[in-house]
């Protein structure tokens, strides 16, 4: 670690938020770097961001709408200059030596996007995520969720959870940031899948740990954003004969989600997600030109970081998640030397 290493850290709060002024401590507590922090104020309840608003070691930034988490990381980049940035949940408790542990590895040239350890606050063993794995029809969640970390030598991972990653700012330059279009969830995938295809490798540093105060929510706006951003996320990211080689699966999938949506009281939400896309069509197709262009490494490549198995807890059901791993891997090798 070189001496004096700058680090922009983006904070992003909105609604209520407890545990706000703790990851601001937390942050500006972190050893071997030189912290740089911005929080964006998403509409956060002002009892939580009161405090901060004339404290000197930081900025609050207002934008007076909430940005959602694209946005409010694109805002909060431009205004810092270091040669480093840092996205952190705002629940997110930092160790000391995280931030500096994780420049250490994203300093590499061959690294893209680079994560803390996220464990569950309250029990700082068990991980909340260890990477996040994207599998082959675009759904991406928390991996080694509830298991325990022994490993200590940084790892690859197919996403790196944005809840606390570091990365070059000429990457994340050379990125445009986040597509804001996004607004929340999914992003990050999109900002590590790229990254791969250019031959940069996102990665994971397990002692280098984030305290998240972590409480799983399934409302139908998050569904809602979920499964809009996923097929945005298809629709521009995987290439054309991948998308036609895997119509029967992504067509099945579909229907068997809008019947859970359904069943579940957020199928409005899931038809509305379909409507968006419809409407934004001509960022769709935009955005699809530069992501399709950008490309550094073969298409078979990059895919082969996508998983066909499902974890259980995303499907609910370990027997259902048997069946439709076992033919989603079943179809995949069949037609995988064809994209």
């Amino acid at each position: 670690m070189t001496a004096g290493t700058s680090v922009g850290v983006i904070v992003l709060a909105h609604g209520a938020e407890p545990w706000l002024t703790e990851c601001v401590n937390s942050v500006l507590a972190s050893e071997g770097v030189e912290v740089e922090l911005v929080v964006v104020d998403n509409s956060a309840a002002p009892e939580d961001i009161r405090p901060l608003r004339h404290r000197q070691d930081l900025v609050v930034l207002e934008p007076g709408t909430n940005t959602g988490f694209a946005g409010g990381c694109n805002l909060g980049a431009e205004h810092l200059t270091s040669e480093y940035l840092a996205l952190v949940n705002s629940d997110c408790l930092l160790d000391a030596t995280t931030l500096a542990q994780l420049v250490s590895e994203a300093r590499r040239p061959d690294a893209g996007p680079v994560m803390a350890s996220i464990r569950f606050a309250e029990r700082p063993d068990v991980l909340n995520s260890s990477g996040n794995p994207v599998h082959l029809l675009g759904i991406c969640w928390a991996g080694g969720l509830e298991e325990t970390e022994h490993r200590t030598e940084p790892y690859d991972v197919s996403s790196a959870s944005g809840a606390c990653l570091v990365l070059r700012r000429e990457l994340w330059s050379r990125l445009a940031g986040f597509d804001e279009f996004y607004f929340a969830y999914l992003e990050d995938t999109e900002l590590s899948l790229r990254c791969r295809r250019w031959g940069l490798v996102p990665r994971c540093v397990p002692t280098a740990i984030a305290r998240h105060h972590y409480e799983f929510s399934r409302n139908p706006t998050k569904m809602y954003l979920l499964e809009r951003n996923r097929l945005l996320l298809l629709a521009t990211m995987w290439p054309k004969r991948a998308l036609l080689l895997l119509a029967p699966l992504l067509i099945a999938f579909e229907i068997a989600l809008t019947l859970l949506a359904f069943a579940q009281g957020w199928g409005p939400k899931k038809v509305a997600g379909w409507l968006w896309l419809a409407r934004n069509t001509a960022h769709v197709r935009a955005r699809r030109r530069i992501l399709q262009s950008e490309r550094a490494v073969p298409q078979q490549e990059w895919m082969e970081r996508l998983t066909t198995r499902f974890a259980d807890h995303v499907i609910g059901s370990a027997a259902a998640t048997r069946v439709v791993n076992a033919v989603v891997t079943t179809y995949w090798r069949l037609v995988r030397r064809l994209v």
